[in-house]
């Protein structure tokens, strides 16, 4: 009975190990299948593999990212992990789950997370307030940051192991004195929004005519009625690599790249605002390229300073605020500083984050003498909900 119950696992362990072997050459087979004849294709994740999210630590990383470690980087090595029976890993190998993994491989087609890029210019003593905006769009953005930061050769050093990528599909461009109240991914969604003809995205200078700069002063041509503001600036940035810009300059449409410094060497000497300007006379003559996007976007000390006149804030409050005119280092505007201030004092973890909100509402009750100060609930209503949102997320995803 014995020598029958030995033959019996003895039959079960070869039939086991040989449809392991099966399993081992379906995967192969599978492979050749895929990738045309021997070639190994780049190992793709279902979406449980994918990562993304708040799924770890969050920061400025080696190459510019604020990226965080998923389920994916159990296996060193996908191509091993795909193409080896499981107990012939190496041990810096995962295996338990390689099988799995390898069969979602082919079941699920899933794209990986894409990582938001947003690049910023941190000239003269800037350095601050581009740590501070940093952390603005840290602290509340889901979906990984890339960050571009171009720096004079004595900032370099402060943002050694930022990677810059030279070509990105898009790109969001702020000025160092941006503040997110909200994540970065609400406007990011706004490229979706582009019709086939729309490159790029900005606020107007000015909601109100009457105080306008450029339909007043300006010497040089510019959108609409009040021009744009680049501080915050969206970009699709491989259609603005490909399109061809009506200009009056030549009867012949120029590229991105042809056409800025023609420009400035014919209107240097009648521009203000630099890039800005530029800006306004490129898309003067060619307004079907630009989305603009409501004032709550980019809000400014023009929007409150002589009474409000950004309606769109004061119905859902302010989601980029835009500290220009110096408003966060002088007394001038007390209600940015202290917003400012705030965010700069803050640090990463999440009962200071939880905390803020407490005595900013305390500040700001004290710059009711100016007019932006009277409207100052405008200033926290999409920063309450911005830290709301974060802490009614599983902690993992913060």
């Amino acid at each position: 009975m014995r020598r029958y119950l030995r033959i019996v696992v003895l039959c079960l362990a070869c039939g086991f190990c040989s449809l392991l072997y099966a399993f081992s050459q379906l995967a192969v087979s599978l492979e050749e299948g895929a990738g045309g004849g021997g070639g190994k294709p780049q190992a793709a994740a279902a979406s449980w593999l994918a990562g993304g999210g708040r799924g770890g630590a969050r920061g400025v990383g080696s190459v510019g990212s604020a990226a965080h470690p998923g389920p994916s980087d159990r296996c060193k090595d996908f191509s091993l992990c795909y193409w080896n029976p499981y107990w012939m890993l190496p041990s810096d190998v995962c295996g338990m789950n390689c099988f799995w993994e390898a069969a979602f491989r082919y079941s699920l087609n899933v794209q990986p997370i894409q990582r938001m890029h947003l690049a910023v210019v941190a000239c003269g003593e800037r350095l601050e307030e581009t740590v501070t905006m940093l952390k603005s769009a840290i602290i509340f953005s889901i979906r990984p940051l890339q960050f571009h930061i171009f720096a004079e050769d004595q900032l370099h050093d402060s943002f050694k192991g930022i990677l810059i990528l030279k070509e990105v599909d898009s790109l969001l461009y702020v000025d160092t004195d941006i503040l997110f109240l909200r994540p970065v991914d609400d406007i990011w969604s706004l490229l979706k929004k582009f019709n086939s003809t729309q490159i790029a995205a900005m606020a107007p200078e000015h909601e109100e005519p009457r105080i306008g700069w450029y339909n007043r002063f300006a010497r040089h041509p510019y959108y609409g009625k009040t021009g744009v503001n680049s501080g915050v600036m969206l970009m699709n940035m491989t259609r603005m690599r490909r399109k061809y810009f009506k200009n009056d300059m030549t009867t012949v449409r120029l590229r991105w790249g042809d056409i800025l410094m023609p420009l400035l060497k014919k209107y240097k000497l009648n521009i203000t605002w630099g890039d800005q300007d530029l800006l306004n006379i490129i898309f003067f003559h060619n307004p079907e390229s630009l989305f603009v996007f409501p004032c709550q976007w980019n809000y400014r000390p023009d929007h409150c300073i002589y009474g409000s006149n950004c309606q769109e804030a004061e119905e859902e409050g302010i989601f980029i605020l835009h500290g220009n005119r110096g408003v966060y280092h002088d007394d001038k505007q007390p209600a940015f500083r202290a917003i400012y201030e705030a965010l700069r004092n803050c640090s990463f973890k999440d009962d200071n984050i939880r905390s803020l909100l407490k005595p900013l509402e305390l500040e700001l009750q004290k710059t009711v003498h100016t007019y932006c100060g009277k409207i100052y609930k405008i200033f926290i209503k999409q920063l309450t909900k911005s830290i709301q949102d974060r802490y009614d997320r599983p902690p993992k995803e913060r």
